[in-house]
């Protein structure tokens, strides 16, 4: 290569570059969309079988499904990877415990005493917390970004005061959505804590490592919830809500979360969860019969117009 072929090829690899980390972010959002719709059925499971399985062992039968529905995928790297799942035996604990163990269990204590789509509405504030803690990490927003979140969040508060600004000062928080709130951070930490995966920890076996720790955390609970209140009946409208979130409110969600934040990270994956109140609005209206009124529709405008923004890319992100 000569002296003036030089610039050229630098600049050839340059736009490469900047193309494979435009695609990375574009798949990343996708993947974080993705979760957030798979999601948002979570919330209208927790709702419908709030009368007929207690939340302790919804949770676990989730994880139990979930882990079985990953297991033959991992198995051939277990064995391999063991000895790394050893040496960071604390750090995935601490993942299972956030992320597995209470996230979810909470999700459906909540379930009990509020509406599907207050517990969506609610979960929404999981972004800023995920900003908030991956601050600690020494990662920045841009100002773009930021305006963005807000005006997403000026979206969520309106949908929850119903377009009545004097209506957030009266508001009068039921136990569900106190819930709600322990769900989301628990949530934004889990995220945070996915970008210090270890790398010789394959996504398939962390997965599988934290379900299965994640059953064991629960476990001794799901043992008292048994004795106290009693199994439920494996009907079809039990065991197929359960198999939902086993398969794909875990298997496949926690999959396509986990790797849209290792491409965009834990904050700009966040942006997206944002869209939950308005996949859940729209579950909730369809399967539950909740309604959903004009002003709900603009919030949700609001809502989308605000994640569109923020997770729009910039140079930085490149």
């Amino acid at each position: 290569m000569s002296v003036l072929d030089r610039p050229r090829a630098t600049t050839s690899i340059t736009t490469t570059t900047t193309a494979a980390a435009r695609k990375g972010a574009r798949a990343g959002l996708l993947l974080a969309a993705v979760a957030t719709v798979v999601w948002s059925g979570n919330f209208v499971v927790a709702r419908a079988l709030h009368d007929a399985v207690p939340p302790v062992q919804t949770a676990f039968w989730r994880w139990v499904i979930a882990l079985l529905a990953v297991l033959p995928l991992a198995w051939p790297q277990l064995r391999a990877q063991w000895p790394a799942l050893r040496r960071h035996a604390g750090y995935l604990t601490v993942a299972s415990l956030l992320g597995i163990a209470c996230f979810n269990t909470f999700i459906y204590q909540a379930g009990q005493s509020t509406s599907a789509t207050n517990m969506a509405v609610i979960a929404a504030a999981s972004p800023l917390l995920i900003v908030v803690f991956d601050r600690f990490t020494g990662r920045r927003i841009g100002g773009r970004r930021a305006t963005g979140m807000l005006i997403a969040l000026a979206g969520v508060l309106a949908l929850v005061a119903k377009g009545s600004p004097a209506a957030l000062l009266e508001l009068d928080f039921a136990t569900g959505d106190l819930w709600m709130l322990a769900a989301g951070a628990t949530f934004a930490g889990y995220s945070v804590l996915l970008r210090r995966r270890p790398k010789e920890i394959s996504g398939i076996v962390f997965l599988c490592a934290t379900f299965a720790v994640g059953v064991l955390l629960l476990a001794p609970a799901y043992a008292i919830s048994l004795s106290a209140q009693g199994g439920f009946a494996p009907t079809a409208s039990t065991v197929g809500p359960l198999l939902y979130v086993g398969v794909f409110s875990s298997a496949i969600a926690y999959f396509t979360w986990n790797k849209a934040v290792a491409l965009v990270g834990a904050a700009r994956a966040g942006i997206v969860y944002y869209l939950q109140p308005l996949v859940v609005a729209v579950l909730s209206f369809a399967l539950l019969g909740e309604g959903v009124t004009v002003v709900q529709v603009g919030c949700m405008a609001v809502i989308v117009g605000g994640v569109a923004l923020a997770a729009k890319e910039r140079k930085a992100d490149r």
